[in-house]
């Protein structure tokens, strides 16, 4: 018997389940708690999970019969994947699935922080009305830099060609025919952080780029500036981004994803007008969840099956 966990923020979860064998013995929700995880895994053969939930290295050695981990969407940073490689998981998850559905929430973030729709919001909240309003910035006519030009950063590229914007580029992993197919220069990380007007974290989660942007680096950003991070909360330094928000020396902030999540409810990023905040649901689109619940549902069938699936979609094949 194929025994299966499937973590409940994988929905609609109908639509994973409906197309496993019925042979299987599926399992849906899955608690993060340590101990329950590693009870939950003992016995599990596969395991679809988001990053939600964490698989480190106690909770794959937990799992003596765990063959195949498969990961909703682009970032594999919740899954060790040394650990797996050791243990013989194989890991699969579904890159580029998502890109459009986190690039249109990327540009909502943008457009949110720069017209200030958290302190729109409380105006009304509060009584008030326009009178009370700061006044926003327009997008149009400004440099944009994006940090990371991957499926996401070019996506986004792409969407601000509509604005007359100014495209700068920072990803160290790309050639100049990356940025021109977006109407964009590649440049250094000082130099997208000092021109630009808006800075665009879409950057993958790696040993490098953690703690990405920091304190000497939010100082390099013009005043007036606002950073969107629709990548990975890890890539910022929290407290060096509330210290620069307190300060006034930046202009605000776009957040989807942060160092520790679930955000809690009385966050210090909450305290600020000049801060937009989502919870992590830049790639929580209908049509996104549907095409990676499909994509992966095929990818693990036909690793159990011992057919191939395409290397993009393979993390570790041990």
């Amino acid at each position: 018997m194929v025994r299966v966990i499937v973590d409940q923020d994988i929905t609609p979860t109908s639509r994973l389940t409906n197309q496993l064998p019925d042979s299987w013995n599926v399992v849906e929700g899955i608690d993060i708690g340590d101990q329950e995880l590693r009870d939950t895994v003992k016995t599990t053969d596969i395991a679809f999970v988001t990053s939600r939930v964490p698989f480190s290295r106690p909770i794959i050695e937990a799992a003596p019969e765990l063959d195949v981990i498969g990961k909703l969407g682009t970032g594999i940073d919740s899954i060790d994947l040394e650990a797996a490689r050791e243990n013989g998981v194989t890991v699969t998850h579904t890159p580029g699935h998502n890109a459009l559905s986190v690039a249109e929430h990327t540009l909502g973030l943008i457009l949110a922080t720069l017209r200030r729709l958290t302190e729109a919001r409380n105006l009304i909240k509060d009584g008030n009305w326009r009178d009370e309003y700061s006044l926003g910035t327009r997008l149009s006519g400004s440099t944009v830099g994006i940090v990371g030009l991957g499926n996401i950063g070019k996506r986004v590229g792409s969407l601000l060609s509509g604005f007359d914007v100014e495209i700068l580029a920072h990803d160290p992993y790309i050639h100049d025919i990356d940025t021109e197919l977006v109407g964009g220069d590649r440049v250094s990380l000082e130099t997208l952080l000092e021109q630009s007007d808006v800075v665009v974290l879409t950057a993958e989660l790696t040993d490098e780029t953690r703690g990405l942007i920091g304190k000497e680096e939010l100082a390099q950003m013009k005043s007036s500036a606002v950073l969107i991070n629709t990548a990975r909360g890890p890539i910022i330094e929290e407290n060096a981004l509330l210290d620069a928000l307190r300060a006034g020396s930046i202009g605000g902030a776009g957040l989807d994803v942060f160092s520790e999540e679930p955000l809690a409810e009385d966050a210090a990023l909450l305290e600020f007008e000049n801060v937009v905040v989502t919870p992590h649901i830049s790639a929580m689109t209908l049509e996104s969840r549907q095409e990676g619940i499909d994509r992966l549902a095929t990818n693990v069938s036909l690793l159990r099956d011992g057919k191939p699936v395409p290397d993009r979609y393979i993390a570790v094949d041990p």
